[in-house]
């Protein structure tokens, strides 16, 4: 059951939304202890469920990510340097999401401060990938994606820096939305790099993926980059068509020029052959500056970590301590930042601030942050004569634990395919196609959609009809 399909029933009364609740609720309680998805549960009285399930959501259990803040409940970014922070506000997604009708079920696991590749770094377990418990579930959304892929809820939100619902969506067999920079409110969340970081959506289906956007898709004050909500209906019509007709899809051929997992490559050609049978035209194109996109990332994101968390001191936030007053400044440096944050998080700050030195910003930083206006421009160009761009979500499939776990590298290479829509800000998302069969079981795999500035139609016009292609 979709989120389509559990609202359609929650209104026929076909559904009892408090006894789904309930009934989900403890499922949880065994499933969580085997892919350990959610960090903590938030609990909804019978009176509120019954109250939110006349509303748009109709009761609808979903899962926030643990930078999401939900007021009066905890938020630590599963990290041990927030301690216990209770939020005294609510993030303006959640808020929405809520007034909406939406039940928020449970906080997902993550890597700390959204730092990670496969939600191996979070301060307190790892999450296991529904499909294979032996496999990671991707980025640092993993703890939301498993809980969608494992039937813990029925969907979810997370932050997106460089492919965080993305990798996850394809790793665990899941649509993933990463929409326009400030469609979504960031007020709230806490954040890890703020020109990169936006909100986006776990569910089952394209449509659900429409559905929930739209909910959480607001102009807010609080937040300077949020622009007005356009055209949610030409969203929904685009849910409609039944072929491609005329849509003109491109191929950046530079990205095919580096490793790909054979499996991966496969099913990306039966998904395009999928899509000309519907009608599209698939071309290759040329964009040479893509292969400089992982450096500009790790360059201008950890630049932007370092200034994010440089308020978590001890003093300002985050965990505080008692010193001797003849030994504070030594003990002080070896038990807030340095016992407080994990190997990732520390790897990452180093880096932001080296970058960001007066020795090094000019020809780092600025050569970054030039190169992501040129990115944006040869992106601009693209989407003038085409629809949409594709490519695989990941070169890879999803790894094992421990496998690249001394190698940051290896993963960081993997992001290659989701970072450059949150360096140009464009929408972008993953749905599932043919999986691959290793060792017995079903591997999921995603394609990457992506269009033009604010033009979610395009994107979700292509994906809806590819998964009807697929479904049969």
């Amino acid at each position: 059951m979709n989120l389509k399909e559990y609202i359609h029933k929650v209104r026929s009364g076909e559904l009892d939304p408090v006894v789904f609740y309930r009934e989900l609720r403890e499922k949880n309680k065994s499933l969580n202890s085997d892919i350990f998805a959610m960090v903590r549960e938030y609990e909804l009285s019978d009176e509120q469920i019954k109250e939110i399930s006349n509303w748009p959501l109709a009761a609808a259990p979903i899962v926030v990510k643990d930078n999401i803040l939900v007021k009066g409940f905890i938020s630590t970014c599963w990290s041990r340097v927030t301690g216990d922070y209770i939020a005294p506000y609510s993030a303006s997604c959640a808020e929405w999401l809520m007034k909406n009708g939406a039940a928020i079920i449970g906080a997902g696991n993550m890597d700390e401060f959204a730092m990670g590749s496969s939600t191996e770094s979070s301060a307190f377990g790892v999450t296991r990938n529904p499909h294979d418990f032996q496999r990671v579930p991707g980025w640092s959304s993993g703890g939301s994606a498993a809980s969608v892929a494992g039937w813990m809820a029925l969907a979810a939100l997370w932050s997106d820096t460089g492919g965080s619902v993305r990798q996850p969506a394809s790793f665990c067999g899941l649509v993933g939305v990463k929409p326009t920079y400030g469609r979504v409110s960031r007020y709230g969340v806490q954040a890890m790099g703020s020109s990169l970081d936006q909100i986006g959506t776990f569910t089952k289906s394209v449509e659900d993926a429409v559905l929930l956007l739209d909910s959480i898709s607001h102009f807010d004050s609080h937040d300077s980059t949020s622009f007005e909500s356009d055209d949610k209906q030409g969203r929904y019509d685009a849910l409609q068509k039944k072929n491609l007709q005329w849509t003109k899809i491109a191929i950046i051929k530079q990205f095919f020029d580096g490793e790909v997992d054979p499996l991966v490559k496969k099913s990306f050609d039966e998904a395009v052959e999928l899509l000309k049978k519907a009608g599209a035209i698939v071309e290759f194109v040329d964009c040479d500056l893509v292969r400089h996109c992982v450096s500009a990332y790790y360059i201008v994101m950890p630049a932007e970590v370092s200034t994010n968390l440089s308020r978590f001191d001890g003093i300002r936030f985050g965990l505080q301590q008692s010193f001797s007053d003849t030994q504070w400044v030594q003990q002080y440096m070896q038990s807030v930042r340095s016992a407080g944050f994990w190997d990732e998080a520390k790897r990452r700050i180093l880096t932001g601030t080296y970058v960001l030195s007066s020795e090094n910003y000019e020809s780092h930083f600025l050569k970054a942050s030039h190169y992501r206006q040129a990115l944006r421009e040869a992106f601009d160009d693209i989407f003038a004569e085409y629809d949409v761009i594709i490519w695989p979500t990941s070169p890879v499939l999803p790894w094992k634990f421990g496998e690249k776990s001394d190698n940051p590298v290896s993963m960081y290479l993997a992001d290659i395919y989701t970072i450059p829509p949150n360096l140009t800000g464009i929408p972008a998302m993953s749905i599932p196609v043919n999986p691959v069969d290793i060792d017995g079981k079903k591997i999921p795999v995603g394609l990457h959609i992506m269009a033009g500035y604010r033009r979610e139609d395009n994107m979700f016009t292509v994906a809806k009809v590819l998964e009807d292609f697929i479904q049969g």
